[in-house]
């Protein structure tokens, strides 16, 4: 059973920062895609950030700029640098692999909560 853990969020004040790790088997990045995802309360879950096995990266406009994505394949870890925090970016964070971000293919896990509130 292949098991995504995502670890790192946490409460923090607007312009503050939070670095989400995601725990995956070492098989999951023979997929191109890794891409971290976001799913506010009420709303469905939508990709990030993403970047690719050749390190070609893309963001989500509300977050290009702010948010950097980055893998350790040693460690069979994905990563989601976020800074400049603002409200709107309270969600639940999840990451997950596949062909493309609009095709995640694992089990899905529990996520991170991230809350950016003063």
């Amino acid at each position: 059973q292949v098991q995504l853990v995502e670890s790192g969020g946490g409460l923090v004040q607007p312009g503050g920062s939070l670095k989400l790790s995601c725990a995956a088997p070492s098989r999951a990045f023979g997929f191109y895609a890794r891409t971290w995802y976001r799913q506010a309360p009420g709303t469905q879950r939508e990709p990030v950030a993403a970047i690719g096995n050749t390190d070609a990266t893309w963001y989500e406009e509300s977050v290009n700029g702010r948010f950097t994505i980055s893998t350790d394949n040693a460690k069979s870890t994905l990563y989601l640098q976020m800074n400049t925090l603002r409200p709107e970016d309270t969600a639940v964070y999840y990451c997950n692999f596949g062909p493309r971000p609009e095709n995640p293919v694992l089990p899905w896990g529990q996520g991170t909560q991230v809350t950016v509130s003063s």
